[in-house]
């Protein structure tokens, strides 16, 4: 939920089917069910010699599995998760996608070519009903930094092709890295455009921020009504709120033109919520563990994460390091797992809450004490820096931000400044900021110790706006706020080991498909001093 006051409930959501761009060659790689798949292959997934070890002939006849698409995620210098689920009815009601009750076994290939003319790895696994018939691969021993082509095949029946990459050897000298982080992708506030966009970039990684889904009844007004039309509580409509996301054309082609690393946020589950504890309905916490256990394990089935996410009952270990040469180390955090439930701002200088949790927090402590990287990334959910909302003396934070949790923010704020360049990305409040770290929000003459940038949403807040009446209040309020923008987009990264540079690239609409996008703003790090300086 974003940032405010009193984290309300949820705004409406809404959606759409993704409009289909006209064709390019990344398109007609990531986009195209089979354009690199049967049509340019025939029925053969390769050589025989290939897929003499794999080939299964006791599947049941399964016609068009792959709707929901491919993914990658999670590289590192020798490997990827390749991801798929198969689900020839999507929507079926039962949340299993119309396959049978019965395992089968999926067959998938690497390529060094998008031809598949020289394969680098293949083999199968076998997936069931248990899994929602999802398919994660784990890859190793493939060449750090280097392009792969990927795909699968059930049968006759051959996936779009996706590409990804590797990352580079744990401290081998890199001179540039180049991604971008998104957040908060309502299906039924707007299409996917944006998504589309992102997918004509050349980017090393998408970090997603969180809100995947809505969990919300929402139907919006744009013809993009959430399915089913309930608030998802069980596995089932878990499950199908999942694939119906999945199913959008310009989502799918994101994510097969790269590989991503994702964390979720609340609607994945529900608004707000904090460790065992509703935000919104009065329940027992282990009524709300078992939803939380049906949200999680649909988030498993649907992302392309590695086997140590897999969840357990309701927990799942999401925080993670992801490390890029010698130039970034990118912290993955869980906001949501461990935090105390919110409280009113006279209580949140509490010393003994926490947002993070003891484990993860000694966990993020080590990191960054042994970290040797250029650039040390927190990439997380909300808004990390203090914002006061009100004007004048008097003042008003947001209970679901770190607001919420000041003794523990400002302790991690004071051991990242000890760090090499420490960036914070944030998703959440569906604005673009550029945020000063200061050593003392209260003192706006205090040192600068990193620099925050928040994304604004995919489609979540609709259409958007260049900014609300109240941010002139924000700014005035919150000197280390340097910028504030409200149209829809991502934010595109440029990381050298000189400077760090942010494009905030926006939309003008998304209440329907083909907005063009364009750079609002650029910023730039330089390396060795805190804080973002815009360019023209």
């Amino acid at each position: 939920m974003p940032g405010t006051p009193t984290s309300p409930t949820s705004p409406d959501h809404s959606p759409v089917p993704a409009p289909v761009l006209a064709a390019t060659r990344r398109q007609a790689l990531v986009g195209g069910a089979v354009t690199l798949g049967a049509a340019a292959l025939g029925t053969s997934l390769g050589s025989p010699a290939a897929l003499a070890a794999t080939s299964v002939p006791r599947n049941p006849t399964i016609s068009d599995p792959f709707t929901l698409g491919v993914a990658s995620g999670d590289p590192l210098h020798n490997g990827v998760v390749l991801w798929t689920r198969l689900a020839p009815d999507p929507l079926a009601e039962d949340g299993l996608g119309g396959m049978p009750n019965s395992a089968v076994e999926v067959e998938w290939q690497v390529s060094h070519d998008e031809n598949f003319g020289t394969l680098a790895a293949s083999g199968s696994v076998e997936t069931g009903p248990e899994q929602a018939h999802s398919v994660h691969v784990e890859l190793e021993r493939l060449r750090p930094r280097a392009d792969y082509f990927y795909r699968f095949r059930v049968g006759n029946e051959i996936s779009p092709v996706g590409r990804t990459r590797t990352a580079p050897v744990p401290g081998t000298r890199l001179g540039r890295f180049d991604f971008a982080f998104a957040s908060c992708q309502s299906y039924t506030h707007g299409h996917f455009t944006a998504q589309s966009h992102l997918a004509q970039e050349d980017l090393d990684l998408v970090a997603f921020l969180g809100d995947y889904i809505y969990e919300t009844p929402d139907q919006g007004s744009i013809g993009r009504g959430h399915f089913p039309e309930v608030e998802v509580r069980s596995l089932a409509e878990y499950r199908l709120r999942h694939a119906q996301y999945k199913t959008d054309r310009d989502l799918q082609a994101a994510h097969a033109a790269f590989p991503w690393a994702v964390v979720f946020d609340d609607h994945e589950l529900e608004n707000n919520w904090a460790d065992d504890t509703s935000y919104e309905e009065d329940i027992p916490p282990e009524e709300f563990l078992l939803r939380r256990e049906h949200a999680l394990k649909a988030y498993y089935e649907h992302m392309p994460l590695r086997a140590a996410q897999r969840p357990a009952g309701p927990d799942l270990h999401l925080y993670r390091r992801l490390t890029f040469g010698n130039l970034v180390d990118l912290h993955l955090l869980d906001t949501r797992q461990y935090r105390d439930a919110q409280v009113e701002d006279s209580e949140r200088d509490d010393p003994e809450r926490t947002l993070l949790g003891a484990d993860q927090r000694r966990w993020l402590s080590r990191g960054l004490s042994s970290s040797k990287a250029r650039w040390n990334v927190l990439a997380q959910q909300v808004f990390f820096s203090q914002r006061d909302f009100t004007e004048g003396e008097s003042s008003t934070f947001s209970d679901d931000a770190w607001d919420n949790y000041q003794v523990e923010r400002d302790g991690v704020r004071d051991e990242i400044a000890g760090v090499s360049n420490p960036v914070v990305l944030t998703g959440d409040v569906h604005a673009n900021y550029v945020v000063d770290v200061k050593a003392d929000f209260d003192d706006p003459r205090s040192r600068t110790v990193a620099t925050e940038l928040v994304g604004t949403s995919f489609t979540s807040g609709r259409d958007g706006t260049e900014q609300n009446p109240g941010d002139a209040v924000q700014l005035a309020e919150n000197p280390h706020i340097k910028f504030i923008n409200r149209h829809r987009g991502y934010v595109r990264n440029t990381v050298t080991p000189t400077e760090w540079t942010a494009d905030y690239r926006v939309l003008d609409y998304v209440s329907r498909p083909g907005s063009p996008i364009r750079d609002r703003a650029r910023f730039v790090i330089e390396n060795g001093r805190p804080g973002a300086r815009p360019l023209a």
